[in-house]
């Protein structure tokens, strides 16, 4: 990786922090950190720090993880969340992760970080070609908005939308609508019916 990465840490161990940066530098990732620890510092990084990937210690954070993860799916979709935590329960896990977080990694298990790190980026470098206005295009149509649906909620024509639409299956790489769909799930974008 040769670009800096940007994290964004919602953890208050500022020793768990620098643990991070030692282990991604030693994976050779070059690595600038912003730890936050409430709320309001979380949601003002994730729009003036514009992290490339998130870290969040769902056992330390003062709101629970599938806050950040809706904080994060709404202001930087194409930063995957990893839970870095030291216990989780199972239950907590399962649902996190069907709610859109990449991975989880267990501070026990540090050396495995880079790794997920470099995955979680893989699965969601597509959506960075995106516009705000594809990005929600791709929400409405994966949560299964018909086009006139989305064009009275954007404002829009239907041939615009449908403009749109073909214009995130070709930069997502997509020929059809469950694609798109699939891809949606399983970035977080939108929730699995269940």
């Amino acid at each position: 990786m040769s670009k800096t990465l940007r994290i964004l840490h919602l953890e208050d161990s500022a020793e768990d922090v620098e643990r991070v940066k030692a282990e991604l530098t030693r994976a050779g990732m070059k690595v600038v950190s912003a730890p936050v620890s409430s709320e309001e510092d979380f949601t003002s990084a994730l729009r003036d720090f514009k992290p490339d990937v998130v870290l969040c210690d769902h056992a330390e954070a003062p709101f629970d993880a599938r806050a950040a993860l809706l904080a994060v799916q709404t202001h930087r979709p194409a930063a995957p969340m990893i839970l870095f935590t030291s216990a989780i329960d199972e239950q907590t896990a399962v649902t996190t992760v069907r709610a859109g977080a990449e991975d989880i990694i267990l501070k026990s298990n540090l050396g495995r970080l880079s790794s997920a790190i470099e995955a979680a980026l893989a699965v969601r470098r597509r959506l960075r070609q995106l516009t705000p206005r594809q990005m929600e295009v791709l929400r409405l149509v994966a949560a299964g908005h018909t086009t006139r649906e989305i064009a009275r909620r954007l404002k829009l024509s239907a041939k615009t939308v449908e403009s749109h639409r073909g214009e995130v299956m070709k930069r997502l790489g997509m020929h059809d609508v469950v694609a798109l769909v699939r891809y949606a799930i399983r970035v977080g974008l939108v929730a699995p019916e269940m």
